[in-house]
């Protein structure tokens, strides 16, 4: 079975982007497709999981950490925010559920104290329909020096890979859900290049790799960095491709399995109330999904560069 056919016998979350990212279909077919995913499959599942009162539930963990890491595995589905279902849930989740006293309290589209956490949050709320301008400009507040952002500072005055592709998701889905800003802009063009002159992933001092689980793949990522993350996030935000992420881009394409898949190195999925169907050291099809669209994307660009 090639892979395209192989990725087309998953859950429609993923059939969907298939057919958008990596075929022809027709834009009425993969809006169908697309339909389905808050009814079946793992969009479906998400959606179950919540609570009356609008968060998710997990034994011995604050109700806060679930229902971040499940809205931001109902954002990576790409179900549709119009969709009956999904703008019930999400207006449970805006009316029921607060932040703890000690977060600040406030509803999810709002955030806490983290810029990690934020970025998630920004990313969740303007994908579906709430983006918050108060949110956004604390997160523009808070960006550091060197062009990225840290949870711990100001203690720390070094941007984190983790915070800074956590906050850069969250911008963009701001920039899709209001139009573009000229601050949010620059704000992402410098959190891009603070990226960039890592290569994606090394140590600007010393070249080195800043950390091993960058070069393994993950999902769902939660708040963690990795170099196809990152890349998938320069792919959807439609910047062209730069020659410093050559060496990222070879990560990738070393990774390719003999039959054409990519595997699941990494799974952070503590927090996450509904099972992903995918197994450590096993074919993902999630990060074939990912992998194959960024290497398109790279190839695109390269055979343009060309002609």
């Amino acid at each position: 079975m090639d892979t395209i056919s192989w990725l087309l016998e998953g859950d429609p979350a993923i059939r969907w982007q298939v057919m958008r990212d990596l075929t022809d279909a027709a834009p009425a077919k993969i809006a169908a497709e697309r339909a389905r995913v808050p009814h079946e499959g793992i969009g479906a599942a998400v959606l179950a999981a919540q609570g009356s009162d609008g968060a998710w539930h997990l034994p011995d963990e604050p109700d806060w950490l679930p229902t971040l890491f499940m809205m931001q595995l109902l954002r990576a589905t790409g179900a549709d925010s119009s969709d009956p279902a999904v703008a019930s849930a999400v207006e449970r989740l805006h009316t029921g559920f607060r932040w703890a006293e000690d977060l600040g309290g406030k509803p999810f589209v709002e955030g806490e104290t983290e810029p990690c956490i934020n970025g998630g949050a920004l990313a969740a709320g303007s994908y579906f329909g709430r983006p918050s301008e108060s949110l956004a400009s604390r997160l523009l507040s808070e960006q550091l020096a060197d062009g990225g952002w840290n949870c711990d500072a100001p203690k720390s005055t070094r941007s984190s890979f983790h915070s800074t592709i956590c906050v850069l998701e969250g911008l963009r889905e701001f920039e899709l859900a209001v139009g573009i800003r000229t601050d949010v802009t620059a704000a992402r063009r410098c959190a891009e290049e603070y990226l960039l002159r890592r290569g994606l992933f090394r140590r600007l001092t010393t070249g080195e790799v800043a950390n091993p689980e960058f070069l393994e793949f993950a999902f769902p990522p939660r708040y963690h960095y990795d170099v196809l993350r990152g890349l998938d996030y320069f792919r959807a935000a439609g910047v062209e491709p730069d020659g410093r992420m050559s060496d990222a881009i070879r990560i990738i394409e070393s990774k390719r399995q003999s039959d054409g898949r990519w595997i699941l190195d990494q799974a952070y999925n503590e927090a996450i109330t509904v099972p992903t169907g995918e197994n450590v050291g096993e074919p993902s099809r999630w990060n074939t999904l990912r992998a194959m669209r960024v290497l398109q994307w790279w190839g695109k660009s390269v055979a343009d560069r060309g002609n």
